[in-house]
């Protein structure tokens, strides 16, 4: 039987792809410092940082997703992203475990059109220049054939009650469902992409149950014709019974937040996402496995009810 083992468990995709590797009845191992035991599951406390912990957490894998979340802190992305990367890649090497990297967009930097699977690496963040790093590097391992892997890449994403990693449920959603106004970045009036989180964690299984796919970066399922932010919030005060008011964050509202909260100053040389275009292609995903990215009319819809 293969073993599907999720590095980074307790995270907003691996918290959506366990219910999908359970329906179709695969084995399960997680893998976090401090997993939640889950009935059914193979859990296992490491750390990623540590490579001979890496290795026993992949042992006897079969597929491997570093679904991996770090305290968004360039000075932690800086220091552990290499160790992680370099002991799953290793650990993968050493057990013959297939490797799926779940990755964002913040090595290509501000993109002129849609983002696709070509587009030219060129950070213009110091959190770009080490996703890029850590990037090349598997990519590099894909290319001499030392390993079997591939990167599934996501816009900014929705869908979920989690709001660690999501502006749109955390400025958006949540705020909404406390009787506040929503709130976007710099500017609501460009459309901004995002991905619905269970279309990724579906499409994270078809990738690891198609062997043609590895080698290869795939973007995922994401609608091709996102909505701007006023229209994303419309929809979501609509379907949670709220006034449809908004609040814009600029830069310099942003910049003086970030003296008071941390992760709001991390955030602030992200900001070139959120002030023209942010346009995401999956076309090649979806023709390749015939997957229709879930439209935001439908996924706003699905996410409000977790908040009412």
């Amino acid at each position: 039987m293969s073993l599907h083992t999720i590095l980074g468990a307790g995270g907003m995709i691996a918290n959506e792809l366990v219910p999908v590797l359970l329906a179709n009845k695969e084995n399960i191992r997680i893998v976090a410092r401090h997993p939640k035991h889950q009935l059914g599951l193979d859990s296992v406390a490491a750390d990623l940082e540590n490579y001979e912990q890496t290795l026993f957490a992949v042992k006897g894998s079969s597929v491997v997703y570093l679904l991996v979340g770090l305290d968004y802190e360039t000075k932690i992305w800086a220091e552990k992203w290499p160790k992680i990367m370099t002991n799953t890649i290793n650990a993968c090497k050493a057990t013959g475990a297939k490797l799926i990297f779940f990755d964002n967009v913040y090595m290509y930097g501000k993109v002129e059109g849609y983002m696709t699977e070509e587009t030219a690496f060129q950070p213009c963040s110091k959190k770009g220049q080490i996703r890029a790093a850590i990037t090349k590097q598997l990519l590099a391992e894909m290319a001499n054939g030392s390993i079997q892997a591939l990167i599934a890449r996501s816009a900014d994403f929705y869908g979920t009650k989690s709001i660690r990693t999501s502006f749109a449920n955390t400025m958006v959603f949540s705020n909404l469902s406390k009787g506040k106004k929503a709130q976007w970045l710099i500017n609501a009036n460009v459309p901004h992409a995002f991905t619905y989180v269970p279309d990724a964690a579906k499409a994270l299984y078809l990738l690891a149950k198609d062997s043609t796919a590895f080698g290869q970066s795939w973007h995922l399922p994401t609608q091709s014709n996102p909505l701007t932010g006023a229209a994303f919030v419309a929809l979501a005060a609509k379907e949670m019974h709220q006034p449809n008011k908004l609040t814009v964050l600029s830069k310099f509202m942003i910049r003086l937040a970030g003296l008071f909260v941390k992760p709001i100053k991390e955030s602030y040389e992200m900001l070139y996402q959120n002030d023209s275009d942010y346009l995401f292609n999956s076309s090649k995903f979806e023709q390749h496995f015939g997957m229709q990215p879930t439209s935001y009319e439908a996924g706003i819809a699905a996410t409000a009810k977790l908040y009412l």
